[in-house]
């Protein structure tokens, strides 16, 4: 049996970031985190789910 602990995002909704691999898409805002699973909304792009344990996003502030 393991001890490690489920992935929690440190994202939260209402968060502003920026995707490394795409600076074209513009800023995005956070719509759900859950786990691993990230919902952005990007200016260019629109919604995109994003599995935050392998992307690591930008914080805005």
């Amino acid at each position: 049996m393991s001890d490690a602990l489920p992935f929690r995002s440190f994202l939260e909704p209402g968060q502003f970031v920026r995707h490394p691999d795409h600076p074209e898409w513009g800023l995005g805002q956070v719509q759900s985190a859950v786990a691993h699973r990230v919902t952005v909304n990007f200016e260019d792009q629109g919604k995109v789910l994003i599995d935050a344990s392998v992307i690591l996003l930008t914080v805005v502030s």
